[in-house]
């Protein structure tokens, strides 16, 4: 199934192609402990990280999920109650990001963990 949506702040469009199920069939070396859902739920990133609540992504796992109220990110919100991620501008600086995930690995993650294989 081809999945094509606009995506903002960083990517205007995107379009790949799903070709496995809903978290199955992962590769054997990657045993993730959470589903992006339940890593929203903890307010990972401080709950800055997909605030927009993106249309490509289930809004199911936005129900739960401790987003930032004003695009500020809120360590409170955190699981730990610690800023545990770095700014998005210091993963590129690095080269980090690959340019089919421009807001970097919990993107991946997503559309991973929602069948895009590549």
């Amino acid at each position: 199934m081809q999945k094509t949506f606009i995506s903002k702040p960083t990517q205007s469009t995107c379009n790949y192609l799903i070709t496995e199920k809903v978290g199955k069939n992962f590769h054997s070396n990657f045993k993730p402990q959470l589903t992006p859902k339940e890593m929203l739920a903890l307010g990972v990133f401080g709950g800055l990280y997909f605030s927009d609540k993106p249309a490509e992504l289930p809004q199911t796992w936005f129900k739960k999920a401790k987003l930032s109220p004003d695009g500020k990110r809120h360590q409170e919100l955190n699981f730990y109650g610690v800023n545990a991620s770095q700014s998005l501008a210091l993963w590129q600086e690095k080269g980090w990001i690959h340019h089919d995930d421009p807001r970097g690995w919990f993107q991946w993650y997503c559309r991973y963990y929602l069948g895009r294989r590549h």
